[in-house]
């Protein structure tokens, strides 16, 4: 089993959440989101965020604002709406009741069980 692959699909599956949670901060432009999520540690490309903002604007979660740049072509700048909060506020709960879950029931791993690393630097 490839364990890049299985981390992968968890963090898309809670982009949508740390998306919305960002914006409900505050308005955000693309490359905002981007550098937020990257300081997250969750690397999300241009071409992953768009079709996602773009579903949360048909679902009228979020909407957005053209503004001028002084050093390129307009801006579009997403704010979160009164449903997305609402969405949000779901999500939110949602996280807190699988985290409390999965803690609970991984709670009782022990690390002496698992493989031992034996990869050694400057061998």
């Amino acid at each position: 089993m490839n364990t890049e692959n299985t981390k992968a699909q968890m963090r898309k599956g809670i982009l949508e959440f740390c998306i919305l949670s960002l914006i409900d901060r505050r308005e955000m432009y693309v490359s905002d989101l981007i550098d937020e999520l990257k300081k997250g540690k969750l690397d999300v490309v241009e071409g992953t965020l768009y079709p996602l903002l773009t579903r949360l604007k048909n679902g009228e979660f979020l909407s957005y604002r053209w503004e001028e740049s002084t050093g390129g072509p307009p801006r579009k700048y997403y704010q979160i709406t009164e449903k997305g909060k609402l969405f949000l506020a779901e999500l939110s709960n949602t996280w807190e009741e699988l985290t409390d879950s999965v803690n609970q029931i991984t709670k009782d791993i022990n690390p002496a069980n698992a493989p031992q690393n034996t990869f050694e630097p400057n061998s």
